[in-house]
């Protein structure tokens, strides 16, 4: 049994002991929940290991998301969103356009313009001028690269906001005071 804990580096054996302690702790916090849900008091034990899990969970939490989200920047940059905003637009083309056209018949500012002979024609030519420059816009690498710049941009200033706390700050602000109402007002 110990040939394998032998065969172990040391940087996996400390990873394997802080499995078990996580897992220990974990399963602690859990049967102390369930014994106090059933009215019984926690054991002491019980505890200090959820107190020990909590302040685990809160110790690798930070590092934990850094991770998380410099894979999602990674799997965020080899993509080609554009293209499948593109072929969205392709698929559903004549829904978008009776869209269109709906939207601006009920637009309350055209009402001069609705008198206008050819008003259908000149809304459905434009609609799908409009959704042929967008489509081909969007399929330009050009287009694609300003996309994968901005997610890329975003996700940096998420990653420097978690890394100097920045949204604890937010967090521990107390919420605004509701204002009162006037009298007679409910």
């Amino acid at each position: 049994m110990s040939d394998w804990l032998n065969g172990l580096s040391t940087l996996d054996l400390l990873f394997l002991i802080g499995v078990l302690l996580v897992a220990t702790s974990v399963v602690a916090a859990i049967v102390g929940a369930v014994l106090v849900r059933f009215g019984m008091r926690q054991p002491w034990v019980l505890r200090r290991a959820s107190a020990l899990a909590f302040k685990l969970l809160e110790l690798i939490k930070r590092p934990l998301t850094i991770v998380v989200l410099d894979e999602v920047a990674a799997v965020i940059q080899t993509g080609h969103y554009t293209k499948n905003i593109s072929e969205a637009l392709r698929e559903n083309h004549e829904e978008l356009k009776a869209l269109v056209a709906e939207k601006v018949r009920e637009d309350p500012s055209s009402r001069v313009v609705k008198r206008l002979p050819g008003y259908d024609t000149i809304v459905d030519e434009v609609t799908e001028t409009t959704l042929r420059v967008m489509i081909s816009m969007l399929g330009d690498p050009r287009m694609d690269e300003l996309i994968s710049d901005l997610l890329r941009n975003n996700l940096e200033q998420i990653k420097v906001a978690v890394r100097q706390r920045e949204h604890q700050q937010i967090e521990s602000r107390p919420a605004d005071p509701v204002p009162p109402t006037a009298p007679g007002v409910s």
